[in-house]
C-alpha cells in the first residue's frame, strides 16, 4: 500500500512540478518574416512558457483579416504590431483594444504611446529615397523626384498596399511646399506606384528603376550586403511609422498578451530590433550601422486623429492620381 501511495504522490507531485503551459499567443504582423520570427524566437527565449504563432502580411491586409473576424465574432489574434499609430487609434476608437499600462513606458517619449496605453511604438522606420549608384542624380531632396533627370524612373509603394506608404503620403501632404501637388508633379514625371516597400527595393536595385520611394532599412541592408544602391535622407524630413504594439481587447491571453507588450518595450527587446536594422524607439539606444545621428534625422509630423478621419478621402485623392495598384 505504501508502495501504491507514494507512486501516486509522485504521479501527482509530478504534475505540480510541471508549469501550466499559457495558452498560446496568435500575433499578427506587417514586419518582414525573417524580423517576426525573430521577434517571436526572442520573446519565447525570455518567456519558454508562452508559445506564439504569428500571421505576416502587409498593414492593409492583415487588418482586413483581423475586421472580418471580428465581424464573424472570431477574432483570432492576442496582440498587434502593425505599421502604424493610425490603424491603432482607429482600433482604439471603436473599442477593440485593451488598454495596458507597461511599465517600460517611462523609457519612452510621450509622443510615442497612447495615453491610456492602448498602444506603443516599437521602432521609428523612415522612409526617404533610395537610388541605384548607377543613376545619374543623386537626389538630396523629394522634390529632385519630380525633375526631368527623374522621367520614368521613379518607384514608389502604394499606399492602398502599405501602411507605411499611406502614413507617408499623409505626412507629405501636410508639409508646406510639397504636399498633394507634390504627388501630382510626380505622377507627371511618370512616377508609378504599386505593391509595397519590398518590390521597390527589388526594382531600384535591379536597376529596373534608378529612383524609390522606400523605408530605410530595406536599402541600407541590402547596401551593407553589396547592393549598388544608396538611401537618403531628404532635406525637408522624412515620414515615420514607428510600428506600435496592441492587445486587442478580445483576447483570452491577456497576461501572456501584457508579457509580449513588456519584451518589447524592454531593452532587452529593443536590442534585438537594433540587431535587425531598426531605429529602436526606447530612449538610450544605440542606431544600427549605416544609420546617420538620431538628431541628425529630422522626422516630419503627423497627428494620428487627424491622419485617421483624413484617410479615406487621402486614399482617394491618391488613387485618382496612381490607378487603384
Amino acid at each position: 500500500m505504501k508502495t501504491i501511495v507514494s507512486a501516486a504522490a509522485l504521479l501527482a507531485a509530478s504534475f505540480l512540478a510541471v508549469p501550466a503551459l499559457a495558452a498560446n499567443l496568435v500575433l499578427y504582423t506587417s514586419q518582414p518574416n525573417e524580423d517576426a520570427q525573430a521577434t517571436v524566437d526572442g520573446f519565447m527565449a525570455a518567456n519558454p512558457d508562452i508559445n506564439v504563432d504569428w500571421v505576416r502580411d502587409g498593414t492593409p491586409k492583415i487588418m482586413a483579416k483581423l475586421q472580418a473576424e471580428i465581424q464573424a465574432g472570431n477574432p483570432v489574434a492576442d496582440v498587434l504590431l502593425i505599421a502604424d499609430m493610425v490603424t491603432l487609434e482607429r482600433l482604439k476608437e471603436d473599442g477593440k483594444l485593451l488598454a495596458y499600462k507597461s511599465p517600460e513606458a517611462g523609457q519612452y517619449d510621450a509622443t510615442l504611446y497612447d495615453a491610456d496605453g492602448y498602444y506603443y511604438s516599437t521602432k521609428l522606420i523612415t522612409t526617404g529615397i533610395m537610388y541605384n549608384t548607377s543613376a545619374g542624380m543623386k537626389p538630396a531632396s523629394w522634390k529632385d523626384l519630380t525633375k526631368p533627370e527623374a522621367k520614368g524612373l521613379v518607384t514608389m509603394p502604394s499606399p492602398l498596399a502599405s501602411g507605411a506608404a499611406l502614413i507617408h503620403a499623409q505626412t507629405l501632404a501636410a508639409v508646406p511646399g510639397l504636399g498633394w501637388d507634390f504627388y501630382k508633379s510626380l505622377a507627371e514625371n511618370g512616377a508609378i506606384a504599386a505593391g509595397g516597400n519590398g518590390a521597390v527595393l527589388k526594382s531600384v536595385a535591379s536597376g529596373e528603376k534608378a529612383y524609390g520611394m522606400v523605408v530605410d532599412y530595406l536599402p541600407i541592408r541590402e547596401k551593407a550586403k553589396g547592393a549598388p544602391v544608396e538611401f537618403v535622407f531628404p532635406s525637408e524630413g522624412v515620414s515615420a511609422v514607428t510600428e506600435p504594439v496592441g492587445i486587442l481587447a478580445s483576447t483570452k491571453n491577456a497576461d501572456a498578451a501584457k508579457k509580449f507588450v513588456d519584451y518589447v518595450l524592454s531593452e532587452k527587446g529593443q536590442e534585438g530590433f537594433l540587431k535587425l536594422g531598426y531605429i529602436p524607439a526606447r530612449n538610450g539606444m544605440k542606431l544600427p550601422e549605416g544609420f546617420p545621428a538620431r538628431d541628425t534625422i529630422k522626422v516630419l509630423p503627423i497627428k494620428a486623429a487627424d491622419a485617421l478621419k483624413n484617410t479615406d478621402q487621402d486614399l482617394k485623392t491618391f488613387s485618382g492620381l496612381y490607378g487603384s495598384n
